[in-house]
């Protein structure tokens, strides 16, 4: 029998994404093939889509959350218009190419998320369809609905095994979010084989538990029943999850409806059978019949009539409401209000302000001016103090400014990474530093996605006291910095918190994590002055040694960053007055990475690299410090746990006092003291923590474990200028 058009359309996805696999010797065939009916019914009857303007405003999104079906969604990309020609298809997960293994977002046009962690997608997904409601409450007039789209998403059992998605999608069915759509591939295996081995839970009435519509399609090859079912879902209120039973691998004779069909080529010998099963020519790869093309191909002027339908509208839409209009435009530009930073603060020297609360009132100065601003805490609103005041709730039935995320951080975090990729919106999200671990996948994601994203994280460090080592952060910063695209800013008083948020808003191209302290800092001399262009740039010098104005050399460095500035500072004076003066420059360094961005000069000037003798201070682990400690510096840091009890007594106990510091400075310039300078009282820890390393407080030995002193780039001494791969691929 002669196949249907629709038929052909959908063997033909199924064989390009066979093809694609089979060259590439890597990659995953199954779900492809059995989902590409569901696909095919989506993109053709219900998507409303521009190949030709991928950007389009008010586009549906269509979300591939099991990731490790990319060939499916690049087959589609390639046979609607995006212009994904046949030859990336071919160089499936090659060098260079367009088609990497995963999607990824600004990589290939037509695709919205960065997906591969499973349950990743369906997060941005909830995003996206909150950003949506969202932008329409704020534009849409009486007569004039500009902003209209939903959110689509294909999602694999292993994204609805994921804990990031039980987070989202309880949040969904909270928000009522109706215009998401969830695709469920219900083909029983992932790769170790039968769902049935670690999974047994009954999924369409744990969906309805969260509050969504839930719905089944039998045989994920009737077109009818799933066009029906999409149709069904469209009408309900609450977000919508369809479960169709697929079959992996279809058509392949031997590996059909097994895990051999999941995560490896189907082999040649396979593939061919699989083709003959659908009436297909066993010898031709990568083909397209020319019927298929032409129809799938009409996707191109469909779009493009869908745009100017919508560019009528809007037009009239500027014409009513010309302020509106413009406000559209320049969020989706991604362009700031000339007055974005006009009503932060400037404080005074020797008020006392946690930077968190400074951050607060950064917020709440931004919050006028900078309207995409938008996010909220995963229930910790009133420690991080992410509301923005009289911004009104997020809710089911008035979509207002205040997120509530509820206790989800991981959700959370893919949560805002999706209204990030949406668009009109700088999202952040809230909690304590210590739990940035739980949204660590998303925060990679959007590092590797270069999505604007802002973290705010408080009760940064062993300060936070009495809630003791499970809650405070050691590794973070550390940990956070080696995350390459990632931005962390960890500021030293309220004029370097109000200057970071300046910097997290002004920053394109990737997030920004904001690391406040909850307890209260004194606000530095010269930070009213100095912050905005030093933490801009990452990092500064704070404080002039004694003789530098005169052009002598400061004869150690005091590098600093957060609640430890003020003990620089301190010691640096300290120092100056002693009988036996040693000079002392402080340098804030508040965000390595722009610091490394800036320019071997600028750097330079911060940090010459002829003052070998440095002392740095920051309450965690001192690992990285190395490339600005030197040679010849020591470094006060903390390298095990912390303990529970006021945060003053912590400080003290650890050795984090301006006495220390200043005993630590003069015995690197007196007496060649370098490496890693041991805490005073490790207190109690763990058994197994190796805490006996430590060296007492009076010993004047190098670092503790490693080799002393070991610089991390060809600078040495500096470590300003480090080494990268001659190509770093698609980045």
């Amino acid at each position: 029998m002669t196949p249907t058009l629709e038929q052909l359309a959908i063997n033909t996805i199924r064989t390009l994404s066979m093809d694609a696999v089979q060259k590439a010797n890597s990659g995953h065939p199954g779900a492809p093939m059995g989902a590409a009916p569901m696909a095919f019914v989506l993109w053709t009857r219900f998507l409303r889509h521009a190949p030709s303007r991928p950007d389009w405003i008010d586009r549906d999104r269509f979300v591939l959350s099991a990731g490790h079906a990319s060939m499916l969604l690049y087959s589609v990309l390639h046979l609607t218009g995006y212009g994904l020609e046949l030859e990336e298809l071919e160089q499936f997960r090659q060098w260079g190419s367009r088609t990497p293994g995963h999607p990824e977002r600004g990589l290939t046009p037509g695709v919205e998320a960065t997906t591969g962690p499973l349950g990743q997608g369906f997060a941005n997904a909830v995003g996206m369809a909150i950003a949506e409601r969202r932008l329409a409450a704020e534009f849409n007039r009486p007569d004039h609905s500009i902003i209209d789209h939903s959110t689509y998403v294909l999602a694999s059992d292993g994204d609805l095994q994921e804990g990031v998605q039980s987070e989202a999608a309880s949040l969904a069915g909270h928000l009522r979010l109706g215009k998401l759509l969830v695709l469920y591939d219900d083909n029983h295996i992932q790769l170790d084989g039968p769902t049935d081995m670690a999974w047994s839970e009954d999924v369409l009435r744990r969906f309805e538990a969260y509050g969504w519509g839930v719905g089944r399609v039998e045989d994920g090859n009737d077109l009818a029943a799933i066009e029906a079912a999409i149709r069904a879902a469209r009408g309900d209120e609450r977000p919508s999850l369809l479960a169709v039973r697929t079959h992996i691998g279809y058509g392949a004779p031997h590996k059909q409806d097994t895990q051999k069909a999941h995560g490896s080529p189907l082999g040649e010998d396979e593939v061919r059978l699989a083709k003959e099963a659908y009436g297909w020519d066993p010898d031709a790869h990568f083909l397209v019949p020319e019927q298929v093309r032409q129809f799938m191909g009409e996707a191109v002027g469909a779009g493009n009539e869908l745009v100017r339908d919508w560019e009528r509208r809007y037009d009239a839409y500027r014409d009513a409401f010309p302020a509106d209009a413009a406000e559209l435009k320049r969020r989706f530009a991604g362009t700031l209000r000339e007055d974005a930073f006009s009503g932060l603060k400037t404080y005074p020297v020797g008020e006392e302000l946690a930077t968190r609360n400074a951050s607060q009132n950064a917020i709440q100065a931004l919050a006028g001016p900078v309207p995409e601003l938008f996010g909220g805490s995963a229930d910790l609103s009133e420690s991080n103090l992410t509301l923005v005041k009289d911004g009104g709730d997020f809710t089911p039935s008035e979509p207002a400014r205040n997120l509530w995320f509820g206790v989800r951080e991981h959700g959370m975090g893919g949560t805002a990474n999706g209204i990030a990729y949406h668009g009109g919106f700088i999202p952040y999200a809230g909690t304590f530093l210590n739990f940035s671990d739980y949204m660590r996948g998303s925060v990679r994601l959007a590092s590797l996605a270069g999505q604007h994203v802002i973290y705010v994280w408080t009760h940064d460090s062993v300060g936070l006291g009495e809630d003791g080592p499970t809650h405070q952060p050691i590794e973070h910063y550390a940990s956070l910095r080696a995350m390459p695209n990632m931005w962390f800013v960890r500021p030293g008083d309220a004029n370097e918190a109000t200057q970071a948020w300046r910097l997290a808003v002004e920053r394109r191209g990737g997030p920004v994590g904001l690391s406040l302290t909850r307890q209260k800092l004194p606000t530095l001399p010269r930070t009213a002055e100095l912050a905005q262009e030093g933490v801009a740039r990452g990092g500064y010098v704070l404080r002039r040694a004694k003789g530098e104005d005169a052009g002598k050399a400061p004869e150690v460095l005091l590098i600093a960053t957060g609640s430890e500035l003020q003990l620089a500072f301190a010691a640096a004076e300290t120092l100056e007055g002693d009988a036996s003066p040693i000079s002392a420059r402080v340098v804030s360094l508040p965000c390595w990475e722009a610091f490394e961005a800036q320019d071997a000069a600028y750097r330079e000037s911060v940090l010459p690299r002829d003052v070998r003798r440095r002392v740095t201070i920051e309450a965690g682990a001192t690992t990285g410090w190395e490339r600005y400690a030197g040679d010849e510096g020591a470094m006060i840091g903390i390298d095990h746990f912390g303990a529970s009890a006021p945060g003053g007594t912590i400080f003290a106990k650890l050795g984090f006092s301006a006495d220390r510091v200043t005993d630590t400075a003069r015995r690197v310039v007196r007496d060649g003291l370098r490496g890693r300078v041991p805490t005073l009282d490790p207190g109690h820890q763990p058994a197994g923590l190796g805490i006996g390393e430590s060296l007492p407080s009076g010993s004047s030995a190098v670092a503790i474990g490693g080799k002393p002193g070991a610089a991390s780039g060809p600078r040495g001494d500096a470590g300003v200028d480090r080494t990268d791969s001659s190509d770093p691929g698609h980045s």
